[in-house]
């Protein structure tokens, strides 16, 4: 009976670790197009309710550099996705998109991944076309990393993609019309 009980206790870790029912893992062969956007097995998951910082976009660090804002928030994830196996569900699809949710193991908790990359300041809350958050505890969430200058936020040219993004839209709006 020992001996049952010794094989059950070590293989019982594997069970509790994989993904329930409607969930799957993310694992760390996903191929990270930005900090809130992967391909796996030739599907497109994206963070809902996150947006990450635009590749391409700049900031200027501590010691002066230019360094990629949208690849700081793409090695956050990437740091997080191996440090803590999330595991995800999807939440909605559109235009071949699967938008999800995935929490994070850290310590004996389960912790929102979006929550995590917002709070530590590389992600942001994503707005819709009203301006408003899509969850709005990531828009508190943001703000307190902003009020802490946690991640990104400590760097002062660091501008929140929804600004660019809503730019961008209100220039192509534009040029549509006549």
């Amino acid at each position: 009976m020992k001996l049952a009980t010794a094989l059950f206790a070590i293989l019982l870790p594997v069970a509790v670790y994989a993904a329930p029912d409607g969930y799957f893992d993310l694992t760390p062969n996903a191929v990270l197009e930005t900090g809130d956007t992967w391909v796996s097995k030739r599907e497109r998951f994206r963070l809902y309710g996150v947006q990450s910082c635009l590749r391409g976009t700049a900031y200027t660090d501590g010691q002066g550099n230019r360094q990629d804002c949208g690849d700081a928030s793409l090695a956050m994830l990437a740091a997080y996705i191996k440090d803590t196996k999330p595991i995800c569900a999807p939440v909605a699809k559109l235009n071949n998109i699967s938008y999800v949710v995935c929490y994070a193991t850290v310590g004996s908790q389960r912790l929102d991944l979006a929550q995590i990359m917002v709070t530590s300041g590389y992600a942001f809350a994503a707005l819709n076309t009203d301006g408003l958050p899509y969850h709005a505890p990531y828009a508190i969430a943001e703000q307190l990393a902003q009020q802490k200058k946690a991640g990104l936020w400590q760097f002062p040219d660091v501008q929140h993609p929804a600004i660019l993004l809503s730019r961008e839209a209100n220039q192509r709006a534009r040029i549509v019309e006549p």
